[in-house]
């Protein structure tokens, strides 16, 4: 199990930084100064600033997509599968990439691989989030608390 004593403190710029060597052990959590946390996970192919993964047990990410099933992250910074970052599991984040959504929704699985849409989709419910503003070109204010999709709620 990593970090059982909670999440420690980082800065904003400690956030950005991804490697193709692990810098953190792999599940190990951070607040920033304001309250939001963060997971180190394994990046993924084609993950832009913004962009929300599902992980696994072994903490790698997929693109969040369809039927997806698992803990859900937005990335701190953009990534390739060979690379390691923060994604963050809690607290407000003001560049989630969205489809086109208003304020105030439920989120779901977007058609669109690494984002989300208040369009309803059964089966897709982002639990755990929710949109705060509504989208200026597909990018979105929202609140998460610790995200997850089960394939069969929404």
């Amino acid at each position: 199990m990593a970090n059982m004593t909670g999440p420690r403190q980082v800065s904003f710029q400690e956030l950005s930084v991804r490697s193709t060597t692990l810098q953190d052990v792999l599940g190990a959590r951070v607040q920033d100064s304001v309250g939001n946390e963060y997971v180190y996970l394994k990046g993924v192919a084609s993950c832009a600033i913004g962009s929300w993964v599902s992980y696994d047990e072994a903490y790698a990410t997929t693109l969040l997509a369809a039927n997806a099933v698992g803990p859900v992250g937005i990335a701190q910074s953009a990534s390739v599968a060979s690379e390691f970052g923060w994604f963050q599991i809690f607290g407000v984040n003001a560049a989630a990439k969205t489809d086109t959504i208003a304020a105030d929704k439920a989120l779901f699985i977007d058609g669109t691989a690494g984002r989300v849409d208040d369009a309803v989709v059964t089966g897709d419910l982002v639990v755990g989030a929710y949109s705060m503003t509504a989208d200026t070109t597909n990018v979105a204010t929202v609140h998460i608390s610790f995200p997850h999709v089960s394939d069969v709620l929404g």
